[in-house]
C-alpha cells in the first residue's frame, strides 16, 4: 500500500468512528423486539396447532369403543372387535382380524358416511 492510501483510509476510518461516537445508543428493548415478534410468530403459526392436533389425536384415541368403524393412517377401513390397553383388533373382513396400535387410527368413520352411501 502507497502512503496516499493510508492516510485516506486513517482520515476516513476516523471519520466514521467519531460519527458512530456522536449518535444516540438505540434502545435496548427495541433491539430484542424483532427475536420477540418471531417467537411470537412460532408459537401461533406452528406450535399451538400442532398441540391442538396432539389434543385431538390423543382424545379420539381414548375415545375409541368396541363396534366403531375407523380408519387407519395406512388407509385401512375396519370395525373395532376388541379393545386392549395399547391395541385395538380391527376386523376388516369377515373372520379377519388384525391387531393394530391405538396410534395407528386415524379417524372414526361417521355414521352419516355410511348412511350416504
Amino acid at each position: 500500500m502507497s502512503l496516499t492510501n493510508i492516510l485516506m483510509f486513517s482520515t476516513f476510518s476516523s471519520d466514521f468512528v467519531s460519527a458512530a461516537a456522536n449518535e444516540p445508543a438505540p434502545n435496548p428493548i427495541l433491539s430484542f423486539l424483532p427475536l420477540v415478534l418471531i417467537f411470537a410468530a412460532m408459537y401461533f403459526l406452528l406450535l399451538r396447532p400442532q398441540r391442538k392436533r396432539q389434543k385431538e389425536n390423543a382424545n379420539l384415541q381414548k375415545s375409541v369403543a368396541e363396534g366403531d368403524e375407523v380408519v387407519l393412517n395406512s388407509g385401512v377401513y375396519g370395525w373395532v372387535s376388541a379393545v386392549e390397553e395399547d391395541w385395538l383388533w380391527l376386523e376388516i373382513a369377515e373372520k379377519v382380524e388384525i391387531r393394530v396400535a391405538k396410534g395407528s387410527v386415524a379417524r372414526k368413520v361417521s355414521s352419516e358416511t355410511k348412511s350416504a352411501e
